[in-house]
């Protein structure tokens, strides 16, 4: 009877576990893609990227409000001070706001399988300010990984058809916002010794990357949408299902760990570039594409494969199409 139940309990872990990466998985292809079309669509017609950021934001900053303070159905973690806030989360969370005003605004100018492609070349912009800031050491195996992904990404670029130049500056902006954003992330774990959960991160940092969009927002795109027809549904849902993307990741950490996150992040990426094709008809993917892509994520394989031996990274998934692969231990 003893063995009957452990037998039991062990199915059901397992089909919590799968549940909830299949979970992750979809609410990550499906926010890109929610994303995409509330941003490019002429049925809603929202060409504001950095609007729909700080849309996202705000909401994410009510919602753990509520759910940490009001209702108290999740817990914050403890140990932050007014030190670490200022110097710490408040770089981070401008980090994360320039990764995902970025981001956003490249899709505007390029194509969702493209945009996937050119943000495999990640590890290597985190590796190198790694290296930079002392966090990371240069060795031959892992320079030899870093050369695969970037020819891999050269070879996929080189693929594409109609390739905007303007999008491929601002998705590697955001790439190097993301970049510098885990590097902070991995200091305020290593050497400030303060380890959030995704929760608790979106908490703290929520309202700064708001106040960071803010500025920019009244500026650049505050006249604009004052004339845009609002579709409240649409945009409320949309920013549901970015906050809903944090928790499954929060989810799938504590059933699994950091690299089954990462590993499900590469699946999602060749399904949303295999999607997006179907999906969307400027999506014009070539033998090129795929083969420089197949090779990009060869190395992200092999980095993901060395990384747990020497520390894993923490990171926040991103709710945008820009971030939505970058996993935490590696997207929240």
């Amino acid at each position: 009877m003893a063995d009957r139940n452990r037998i039991r309990s062990f199915l059901k872990d397992e089909h919590v576990t799968y549940a909830s990466i299949l979970l992750y998985i979809t609410l990550s292809s499906g926010q890109i893609f929610f994303n995409k079309w509330v941003l490019s669509s002429k049925e809603i017609n929202f060409p504001y990227p950095l609007g729909l950021t700080l849309l996202h934001m705000s909401f994410s900053s009510v919602l753990c409000f509520l759910l940490t303070k009001v209702f108290k159905v999740m817990k914050v973690e403890e140990g932050m001070t007014l030190e670490i806030y200022v110097t710490s989360v408040i770089p981070i969370g401008a980090m994360f706001a320039m990764t995902l005003w970025l981001g956003n605004t490249a899709y505007l100018y390029i194509t969702v399988a493209f945009s996937q492609m050119l943000k495999a070349i990640m590890p290597v912009a985190v590796f190198i300010l790694g290296v930079c800031v002392g966090l990371e050491i240069m060795s031959c195996k892992m320079l030899m990984i870093m050369s695969v992904i970037s020819f891999g990404v050269l070879v996929a670029s080189y693929g594409e058809l109609n390739i905007n130049w303007v999008g491929v500056v601002y998705q590697m902006g955001g790439i190097v916002s993301e970049a510098l954003r885990l590097i902070l992330m991995e200091i305020l774990v290593k050497r400030k010794g303060i380890k959030l959960n995704p929760l608790s991160l979106m908490y703290y940092m929520s309202p700064c990357s708001a106040i960071c969009l803010f500025i920019p927002w009244i500026f650049l795109e505050k006249s604009k949408m004052e004339t845009w027809n609002f579709h409240v549904l649409v945009l409320s849902l949309n920013s549901l299902c970015t906050f809903a993307l944090n928790l499954s990741v929060f989810l799938v950490i504590s059933q699994t760990s950091a690299l089954t996150i990462r590993i499900a992040g590469v699946v999602k990426d060749w399904l949303v570039v295999l999607v997006s094709a179907l999906l969307f008809a400027e999506t014009k993917l070539t033998i090129i594409n795929l083969f420089g892509y197949a090779i990009a994520i060869a190395g992200v394989a092999a980095y993901n494969n060395h990384k747990p031996k020497n520390g894993e990274r923490i990171t926040l998934v991103s709710q945008s199409p820009t971030n939505s692969d970058k996993k935490p231990g590696g997207p929240l």
